[in-house]
């Protein structure tokens, strides 16, 4: 696992002293360069949690250097030492951007002070109170140490205070829901409900009676008046996950409710004023749905005041070390097994995977691996097959040859029962694999059932 990093950009040697420290004190690894440009190569080439920039750099100007590195890191700490400090040092550090403006030399204690909430990202004492949170339904953490996630995070956390919208974009499995979790945690209305509701999973007429409640004899088996999630989420944050299955009827509704911040329930007769701090997430193209007049143009810019897209794992590779780990303890704990480690061989089997199904798939492979490990050791074997499969990724396995030819419409059912196959029977899932919505593959078994055709329950079962 990779260690906590920081970068000295100084050329003084009195840094080699803390090096020892740091690393067994706090599990932080010391990297010590004499200028400016060797330090923005290092940062190109590896992650650092924090940088510690002297102010005795040979030839270039402090707040100078520090300019550089915030327009290309503007979210990376970097503090600013100086033997000499004065008052207008500080404000032209603080100006550009500066963590802090600090004497120099520092005392351990200084150090070991300012460096210990960097120490803790992601595991160690942390990820050991995140299990506990999880235990008590408290919301999932982000692990992660990627550049690219961090800079997520901390956008989230400054906009999480504000009412804004958001519209998290990503592939299934990426932690969209998690991230909406983590805005509403850290918003000022973390103390309200957080209500989700998945757009694929409910037919229109259903979708509008969840989302909007509906009036005692709006229509048939309305018996009593119903609440909306839009109204059990008051004071609160909804998550429309996977808006872009949403019928054009009730994107329209949708727009209405954003502009006016009320609602009609379905058969009321007054508005009702609502204050929900929306969040929307989606695994599709929105502008591509624009252009084939399947998404409001007019709500899409509405949802994106605010808009992250998340990584797929494989562009994140860093963090299977961490997620792994994490994982492992969180099943270990939850099915009472104790003392499990993965081996090497099965940690480097999780780092060269593709994970197509991203995070969610790693967390299903350690699943697995923890159920069928005997000892105290997970080994390759253990893990979901089609998840680790021994072959690298420029080595696809080759398909046989049938021994006839097949027509389309059997190529186009073998192709959705494979996808089928490979998420676990999830249809929304599926459908992305398939770049097709998850209405249109609903149809197409729907269609294979009146037909008689063979489904793939045998070997999956359908979500």
């Amino acid at each position: 696992m990779k260690q906590n990093a920081v970068l000295v950009i100084d050329p003084d040697p009195s840094w080699e002293a803390f090096r020892g420290p740091l690393e067994k004190g706090l599990k932080i690894q010391l990297t010590q360069v004499s200028s400016g440009e060797r330090g923005r190569e290092l940062l190109r080439e590896q992650f650092f949690q924090v940088v510690m920039l002297a102010e005795e750099i040979a030839g270039r100007n402090l707040v100078a250097v520090l300019r550089e590195i915030k327009e290309e890191w503007p979210f990376l700490p970097v503090y600013l030492l100086s033997r000499r400090p004065t008052v207008e040092g500080a404000v032209a550090a603080m100006r550009s951007g500066a963590q802090d403006y600090l004497g120099f030399p520092l005392s351990w204690e200084k150090l070991s002070t300012l460096l210990e909430p960097y120490a803790q990202n992601g595991h160690g004492r942390e990820m050991n109170a995140h299990l506990r949170n999880l235990e008590q339904g408290q919301v999932r953490p982000v692990i992660t140490q990627d550049p690219a996630m961090l800079q997520i995070l901390r956008l989230a956390k400054a906009v999480a205070p504000t009412r804004a919208t958001v519209l998290i974009q990503g592939e299934s499995g990426t932690g969209k829901e998690i991230l909406a979790r983590y805005l509403h945690a850290h918003s000022d209305r973390a103390s309200g409900p957080f209500v989700a509701v998945n757009c694929a999973a409910l037919p229109e007429g259903l979708l509008e009676s969840e989302l909007f409640g509906h009036e005692k004899g709006a229509f048939t088996g309305a018996l009593v008046r119903k609440l909306g999630k839009f109204e059990l989420a008051h004071q609160g944050t909804l998550l429309l996950d996977e808006i872009s299955e949403m019928h054009p009827h009730l994107q329209a509704k949708l727009l209405r409710v954003l502009q006016e911040n009320e609602i009609d329930r379905v058969g009321g007769r007054h508005p009702i004023p609502i204050n929900v701090r929306l969040i929307a997430t989606t695994n599709r193209d929105i502008k591509e749905l624009i252009q084939k007049n399947q998404f409001r143009e007019d709500l899409y810019y509405r949802l994106q005041v605010i808009s992250f897209t998340l990584p797929p794992l494989r562009e994140r590779r860093g963090d299977i070390p961490l997620l792994a780990e994490y994982f492992l303890k969180r099943y270990a704990q939850l099915f009472g097994k104790k003392n499990l480690k993965l081996t090497p061989a099965a940690l480097a089997a999780l780092e060269k995977a593709s994970w197509p199904g991203n995070v969610r798939q790693l967390e299903n492979a350690l699943a697995r691996g923890v159920l069928l490990a005997e000892g105290n050791f997970i080994h390759p074997r253990d893990l979901v097959e089609d998840s680790v499969a021994a072959e690298p990724d420029h080595c696809p396995k080759t398909a046989p040859l049938p021994e006839r030819p097949i027509t389309l419409r059997e190529m186009e059912q073998q192709l959705i029962f494979q996808a089928l196959k490979e998420t676990s029977g999830n249809r929304t899932h599926a459908a992305k694999l398939l770049g097709i919505s998850v209405r249109t593959l609903r149809n197409k078994l729907h269609e294979y059932r009146q037909l008689g055709r063979p489904g793939p329950a045998a070997r999956t079962p359908l979500a």
